[in-house]
């Protein structure tokens, strides 16, 4: 369903207008205000599902197994289902969905690095660089669509916003350009860390994710999301 914001009239109580005359950026970075109307409650963060209009309750036939939204897109990377994700899983999870050894290699290197002392369980840092499900939340990092919340539910509406804002040549879909005109809109002042990591989760979605035209569907981020996509990907790798 196109989540489209260009063809509604302006809302009759300006309280709900979502353009600012003086604010060019508004104009240019669309909301959809029909969201609502497309699905319930847009404005309510779901724990468990990845939902969009066209998927009101996620992913169709998805067991969450009680975990939020970024627990299950972590999950993907424990290779043997005991909550705690180490490099080498990292490395095995990277290679599962079509990374090349150099990409898996760094990713395992760096994702491992930046997630794993946030995550612990104490204070004391992990000689391994474990990464602990329980506590991904916490690795949240600035700069970013702001699609998983601080406790990682999932937002449908920062979701919808990251197509009626950036997808400008199809609806629901981003060419690499308008990829590009995102995360450098998304960055945070002197967020660092925010803007290189960022940058380099969204390149590598793209890089395994993109479809023959070279756009990265709405299907496949919102499937990044709750990690079914990783599992189609690794489905798809084996069949190959």
């Amino acid at each position: 369903m196109a989540s489209s914001s260009s063809s509604s009239p302006p809302p009759s109580d300006p309280s709900l207008e979502t353009v600012a005359p003086h604010a060019a950026v508004t104009g240019e970075r669309k909301l959809n205000p029909n969201l609502q109307e497309q699905l319930p409650k847009p404005y309510l963060a779901r724990a468990l599902a990845a939902v969009d209009p066209s998927h009101p309750q996620g992913t169709r036939g998805r067991d969450a197994r009680g975990m939020s939204v970024l627990q299950q897109h972590a999950a993907f990377f424990d290779r043997n289902g005991d909550g705690i994700i180490y490099p080498w899983e990292t490395f095995q999870g990277l290679r599962a969905i079509g990374c090349g050894y150099p990409v898996s290699i760094a990713g395992a290197i760096l994702i491992n690095l930046v997630l794993s002392y946030p995550t612990q369980p104490g204070w004391m840092p992990s000689p391994l660089f474990s990464i602990h499900i329980k506590n991904i939340h916490k690795g949240k990092h600035g700069s970013d669509s702001e699609a998983y919340d601080t406790e990682g539910r999932f937002d449908p509406s920062k979701f919808d916003a990251i197509f009626s804002k950036y997808g400008r040549t199809h609806p629901n879909a981003l060419t690499k350009d308008e990829l590009n005109s995102m995360i450098k809109a998304n960055r945070n002042m002197y967020d660092f860390i925010g803007w290189i990591t960022s940058a380099g989760e969204w390149m590598l979605l793209y890089s395994v994710a993109k479809d023959k035209e070279g756009l990265l569907q709405r299907e496949t981020v919102r499937g990044a999301f709750d990690g079914s996509l990783f599992e189609r990907l690794q489905d798809s790798k084996k069949s190959a």
